[in-house]
């Protein structure tokens, strides 16, 4: 019974126990009064702010002709805009909200406001003409600084996906072939309205009009001149039947016509467009086999980076990288960085006879592998004597042997003209004779006699860059390259979650890419500076 009592008083006492809270009052003014003094010495956003002071900000200045209402200022918009996407902030409603609510924000923008609609007409139309330059500003500040020394580049692509449906696809064959198809009712249609009298068969004989299409091809201003022909001829002599096939080639087939003719416009050399965005071309990404093999709008992306810093930045409408460097290269040393670096690694997908020949020409270090580099260190690519590479050749004959001891004699050369016009030349050898040969099912699959193709310009390059990179140099360049590019886009697509673009075109999404690069070489100078 004591020791209850005991107890009972234990919980009164709590029960009568005063409970103390710190002071709680949102009225009452507290130091300190400013938000720098909230803002931690070597946090992020003071590096942005010290950057983007510290560099020249002219070609952002020149978009401003003056007058009207006061403008926020470019160098605030460009903090704002920086930071932001470094703390994955890309839509500009969430740029405008973290402007009212996040600290870090306020203070970089000294408690300006932009809305959404400022925000994004600064980035898009604004920064459209001056971000490569500020870009180059940036790369100016980090080579004084000697983070970089433009020596070594090290290029790669990605592909990053439009701000475009999936499914507003047009193909090119589609294309030509629904153009085709037009284009044969509208000859059939003409060759039952068209009557051909006997000054034009004086003129053309057996032949038939060329509005008919025999010899040319229908266009909609062709189509329009011979439809005008034929409503001059109705008026003088109505027909009914013909007046209805008339309205059906102006009114279906003409603007169907018209709607080709663009689409193979916008197309160009490319396979594909969107319809959403016409700039994006349908390409296949890294990660297909998550979406069942389907092709997705998307721009390749090429970059080029010293230290894990971007030197360089590009777009592209082509999936293939080997067509890009030599366009990525040249816009490098002409808008961006204004030289070409000294080095140029790459992987195999870049080693083409054309982009060794513009490395030879600049005098550029070719460390760029090809198709077979790894294989031709392994024991099975070189202990294969029916390979083109391991066929004995006669240089005085210019003659190739096979294992089997009968010649391959020089047939004849094939030229081909690649996308950046580029011409290339494969010489063309064939066997004198391989029948009754007994090597015959290991050396080709052939029916008749084996014919193979060689580039002697390009196993000359392959040479050339087989010995650079295997080289000490070239192993060491080698290594860094798997952690170069690869690490950087890494930080864009993974860390920063940056897959697809906000903007459409491929102006606005330079832009865009280029307002990524400056973020992504202020905050790896943070890095570096910690």
């Amino acid at each position: 019974m004591d020791e209850k009592k005991e107890k009972n008083k234990k919980k009164e006492k709590v029960k009568r126990g005063k409970v103390v809270f710190k002071p709680y009052s949102m009225d009452q003014l507290r130091l300190p009064m400013s938000l720098d003094d909230l803002i931690p010495e070597n946090h992020l956003v003071r590096v942005v702010n010290s950057a983007i002071e510290g560099m020249s900000i002219e070609p952002l200045l020149r978009q401003y002709k003056g007058g009207g209402t006061s403008s926020y200022h470019p160098k605030m918009m460009l903090k704002v805009i920086v930071y932001a996407y470094i703390e994955k902030i890309y839509s500009s409603r969430r740029i405008a909200k973290a402007l009212r609510e996040n600290i870090n924000f306020m203070w970089l923008s000294g408690n300006n406001r932009p809305d959404f609609r400022t925000i994004n007409r600064f980035r898009s139309v604004v920064m459209k003409e001056a971000v490569e330059k500020t870009f180059a500003s940036v790369l100016e500040m980090l080579i004084e600084k000697g983070y970089v020394k433009a020596e070594n580049y090290f290029v790669d692509g990605t592909k990053i996906e439009a701000n475009a449906n999936r499914y507003s696809y047009v193909w090119s064959k589609s294309t030509k072939k629904h153009k085709k198809r037009v284009q044969d009712k509208i000859k059939e249609l003409l060759e039952h309205i068209d009557r051909v009298n006997e000054e034009e068969n004086e003129e053309y004989g057996n032949r038939d009009l060329e509005e008919l299409g025999e010899g040319i091809e229908l266009d909609p201003a062709e189509l329009e001149r011979k439809i005008e022909e034929l409503n001059e001829q109705l008026k003088k002599k109505p027909d009914k039947q013909q007046a209805k096939a008339l309205k059906v080639l102006e009114k279906e087939y003409l603007p169907r016509l018209r709607k080709y003719e663009e689409q193979e416009a916008i197309l160009g050399e490319r396979n594909s467009y969107s319809k959403t965005d016409p700039d994006a071309t349908f390409m296949r990404m890294k990660d297909d086999h998550l979406q069942n093999g389907q092709l997705r709008p998307a721009y390749n992306v090429q970059l080029g980076t010293e230290n894990q810093f971007i030197l360089g930045f590009s777009i592209h409408q082509r999936p293939g990288d080997s067509t890009c460097l030599i366009p990525h290269l040249e816009h490098v040393k002409n808008v961006q960085l204004g030289k070409l670096p000294q080095n140029i690694i790459a992987d195999a997908g870049y080693g083409s006879e054309e982009n060794y020949e513009y490395l030879a020409r600049h005098g550029l270090g070719n460390y760029v592998k090809y198709n077979t580099f790894h294989m031709e260190t392994k024991g099975k690519f070189k202990n294969d004597p029916f390979r083109v590479e391991n066929l004995v050749y006669d240089e005085s004959k210019d003659e190739y042997i096979c294992p089997a001891g009968r010649r391959l004699c020089h047939v004849e050369v094939k030229q081909r003209k690649t996308i950046n016009g580029y011409l290339t030349e494969r010489a063309i050898y064939e066997c004198e004779d391989c029948s009754g040969c007994p090597l015959k099912e290991k050396c080709t699959k052939s029916t008749g006699n084996r014919q193979i193709q060689v580039n002697k310009r390009l196993q000359k390059l392959r040479q050339e860059a087989a010995c650079n990179l295997h080289s000490e140099k070239g192993k060491l360049l080698r290594a860094r390259r798997s952690v170069e590019v690869e690490s950087v886009f890494g930080r864009l697509k993974h860390n920063w979650s940056f897959r697809r673009f906000m903007l459409r075109g491929m102006e606005k999404v330079k832009t865009e890419l280029g307002l990524l690069c400056i973020a992504h070489n202020i905050a790896k100078m943070a890095t570096v500076m910690s």
